[in-house]
């Protein structure tokens, strides 16, 4: 890496803190992509959050809707790489989670994580994971879960029964969308 390379990677950073800066001030919470995950959640799906960003197992609960009083764990991950954070909690009902561009699991050498949403899932917590453990798999950080459990619980940009979107969330989830600007 030469000086050049050093100095705007260095001014780089400073201009991200200053966004990440902005965006804290915005949500209430530090930029991370946990924390703002659950703030964008938390407005497109009418979600509660728990006061305490360390509650153990949930993020919150649904206000309204079909899934009024539910409780959700709210995961944004930068790509979609087929695993999934768990928990055994008997407490949590949904994961909610989006992701950016689908991508294996492999070296992040070379590539980037936009900071994107091109899809969002709603998985039955309990469901999922009696489903885990009929196949052996342990939960936990970072979870394998099969791509037929990823396609049956896609609500957008699929159109799924179980939390059909309104025009207006659809509207603001593509506000995310890789090339929005």
């Amino acid at each position: 890496m030469t000086n050049d390379q050093l100095s705007e990677t260095a001014r780089l950073l400073h201009e991200r803190n200053r966004i990440d800066a902005r965006i804290a001030e915005i949500i209430g919470r530090p930029m991370t992509s946990g924390h703002l995950g659950e703030w964008i959640a938390s407005e497109v799906f009418g979600i509660e959050l728990e006061h305490s960003a360390s509650a153990k197992s949930l993020d919150g609960r649904f206000r309204a809707g079909p899934l009024h009083g539910k409780t959700v764990n709210v995961k944004w991950y930068l790509k979609r790489e087929g695993i999934l954070d768990m928990t055994d909690a008997d407490t949590l009902d949904y994961y909610l989670v989006m992701t950016g561009p689908s991508s294996a699991a492999a070296s992040s050498a070379g590539s980037t994580r936009p900071w994107c949403i091109e899809n969002v899932y709603l998985f039955d917590a309990q469901r999922l994971l009696a489903g885990q453990h009929a196949r052996g798999v342990k939960t936990g950080v970072a979870s394998s879960v099969p791509n037929r459990f990823w396609e049956e619980a896609e609500i957008y940009p699929a159109i799924n029964p179980i939390l059909p979107l309104r025009p207006g969330q659809i509207e603001l989830l593509r506000l995310f969308l890789p090339h929005a600007s």
